[in-house]
């Protein structure tokens, strides 16, 4: 069932420690250090539970575990290994420019700048990530899941996804939310719409 390269698939405890982009989670007072995208990291806080899926990358000198709070995002960063020249570092440094829809969208509308604002990853790379994986990212499990993968560059241009976004909606929460809406009204009723549920 699980293909990790290791035996641990999954660890749950609590938050012991957060170190820089590790989270040190406390299992029946064992400690693993483990590696995160900086969207579960900023949701750990110190002392609450918390389960993350793990990846385990094994070198010589070195035995690394790099968890995710949902199997979305670790089967995305198991895509990004797949690509040449990715390594667990880098594939977790893409997953850290946003949520794992948002990087999938990014992937499926062929957006290699967004690729290119994670630390480390060149011009090049951001194209291969694109051309190996563009096809393969796949929809995410929502009725909706059509109006997640419209270009990023589009929705960046309107301002009522924009206006979500400052209020803290993700992305890809932002455009699905607005589908319904009439976009020929103002941005602001827009935004207001939404706020109530989409009703005018």
């Amino acid at each position: 069932m699980w293909d990790n390269g290791g035996v641990i698939a999954k660890l749950s405890g609590r938050v012991a420690e957060k170190l820089a982009e590790v989270v040190v989670v406390d299992v029946g007072g064992v400690g693993y250090g483990v590696y995160v995208p900086l969207e579960d990291l900023a949701a750990a806080n110190t002392g609450d539970p918390i389960r993350v899926y793990v990846y385990e990358h094994i070198r010589e000198n070195s035995h690394d575990l790099y968890g995710f709070t949902k199997l979305g995002a670790k089967k995305l960063f198991e895509q990004l290994l797949d690509v040449t020249g990715v390594g667990p570092k880098m594939a977790l440094n893409v997953l850290g420019v946003g949520s794992a829809d948002t990087v999938r969208q990014a992937i499926a509308a062929g957006d290699t700048k967004f690729i290119q604002s994670a630390t480390g990853v060149g011009k090049k790379v951001a194209e291969r990530i694109v051309v190996e994986l563009k096809d393969k990212v796949g929809l995410v499990s929502t009725a909706d899941s059509n109006a997640l993968f419209v270009g990023s560059a589009q929705a960046e241009q309107d301002e009522a996804v924009q206006g979500l976004v400052v209020l803290g909606y993700s992305l890809p929460d932002a455009v699905k939310a607005l589908t319904d809406i009439d976009s020929q009204i103002s941005t602001e009723d827009r935004i207001r719409q939404v706020l109530r549920g989409g009703r005018a």
